[in-house]
């Protein structure tokens, strides 16, 4: 089994919770909400991403009999919630926004109601799930706005913390814009366009760089990218202009070079005119080397004669905002809506929709965050993806969700598609869900 859907990856209270609410037979009827409580440093807006992952997890959800003897020989817990384990399904309803979608802090973005143990058990895996790939989407937009039409890659897997963080990077960036990845299993599993150079250890291993090159090049003829910076770059560039015509002669010709150290911005301007005047004007370059989004607009705005961008550790880690502050919430129970006061920490109650509204040219405006029984005017942003533990329906192509991801970043405002904003969107709390805090606060035991 895998041990990523294992319902034992979570943490310890949500077993022992779990125990104390089967024995005191507090199963009725609660509502959780998944939201995010502030916006990283230097990020104006979020983008949803990993619900797939999550429905997945809830579909498949079930414990094992070598779990359930584990979990008994730990003389941890007792037979009840044992017996209440064996015929564990998740039989739930799920609201969410879709994958691609832009939201703010204190919008929720999920919404879960099943009877509480049910509810409560998922919480760690939901979070793990959703936290990372929207951390890693919200990353790689920022990105895709800077860089326009100019194609990106993820090259991050070898920095990613884990197999699953850099298969879910490579998933979570292709929606968010990117081009494609150099993971290959993330190409069989997600359909994600894989690319792929060389590295300095293939030169390396050469006594003579230009062998090197042509060898590269009969191996991978319709894939020919060189990379050139092994030893001297613009030496390299002219021995590729040297070894192109005999490469055209099998019908081969050079696709791109790659750079991967250096002035970037210079190397590329003396590379391109050593590939022009050598009569290659149509090998493109392609840039990789720690970049991020503040050092790829340093490079735009250089007007380096740069092709693509690949994108590697900044990207998967999230360098520059590693976290986000998500939370999953008691927002209802058996009817009682309810409300967090912790310091610096409180929820606003109740099941909640986000409506959006729009400026005249069609860019968000503002979002308005109310209870469902009072629905405002504009776009609701959740919807019912889960009853009774079933989608409602099929799962939709990554292309799909990117495709939403490019309409949601065209609507963005001036003022959140820079790198650094000193003015948050605007997200309204309607008067009604403000009195239902009131009430709740009135009636707090």
């Amino acid at each position: 089994m895998n041990p990523c859907s294992s319902v034992l990856l979570t943490d310890l209270y949500q077993l022992t919770m779990l125990q104390a609410y089967v024995e005191q037979e507090m199963t009725e009827t609660a509502v959780f909400e998944l939201f995010v409580r502030r916006l990283p440093p230097h990020r104006s807006f979020l983008m949803a991403a990993g619900l797939e992952q999550v429905l997945a997890f809830l579909e498949q959800m079930q414990v094992s009999q070598a779990e359930l003897a584990w979990l008994e020989s730990t003389g941890r817990f007792h037979s009840t919630l044992l017996r209440y384990l064996e015929g564990l399904r998740f039989t739930g309803d799920v609201q969410a926004m879709q994958e691609g979608t832009i939201f703010f802090p204190h919008e929720p973005m999920l919404r879960i109601v099943a009877p509480l143990p049910l509810a409560q058990l998922i919480e760690t895996r939901i979070i793990n799930l959703l936290n990372f790939q929207t951390m890693i989407a919200s990353k790689a937009a920022r990105s895709v706005l800077v860089a326009g039409e100019t194609p990106l890659i993820d090259f991050g897997l070898r920095r990613a913390h884990g197999a699953e963080a850099g298969l879910f990077a490579a998933r979570a960036s292709y929606l968010a814009g990117f081009a494609g990845t150099a993971t290959v299993l993330a190409g069989m599993e997600y359909d994600i366009p894989i690319y792929g150079t060389m590295a300095h250890s293939f030169v390396q291993a050469h006594t003579d760089e230009t062998a090197a090159f042509e060898h590269f090049a009969l191996a991978q003829p319709e894939n020919v990218i060189l990379l050139i910076d092994t030893y001297d770059t613009e030496a390299a560039a002219h021995k590729i202009v040297n070894l192109a015509p005999s490469l055209k002669q099998q019908g081969i010709l050079v696709k791109e070079v790659r750079l991967d150290s250096g002035d970037l911005a210079d190397h590329a301007k003396k590379v391109r005119r050593i590939l022009d005047e050598g009569g290659l004007p149509h090998t493109q370059i392609l840039a990789s080397g720690n970049l991020d989004e503040y050092q790829l607009q340093r490079l735009i705005a250089s007007d380096a004669p740069i092709d693509s961008f690949a994108i590697g550790t900044a990207l998967t880690t999230s360098a520059d905002a590693p976290s986000l502050d998500c939370a999953y919430k008691l927002q209802e129970y058996a009817g009682r809506p309810c409300r967090k006061r912790s310091e610096g920490k409180a929820t606003w109650p109740g099941r909640k929709q986000v409506y959006r509204q729009y400026r005249q040219d069609g860019r968000f405006d503002h979002d308005i965050v109310t209870t469902v029984q009072a629905p405002e005017t504009g776009d609701p942003l959740l919807h019912p993806v889960m009853t009774g533990g079933r989608r409602l329906a099929t799962a939709p192509q990554l292309t799909e969700m990117r495709e939403r991801a490019a309409a949601q970043l065209a609507l963005l405002p001036d003022l959140l598609r820079t790198l650094e904003t000193d003015r948050p969107y605007d997200v309204q709390i309607a008067q009604s869900l403000q009195d239902l805090a009131r009430t709740v606060d009135q009636c707090v035991p």
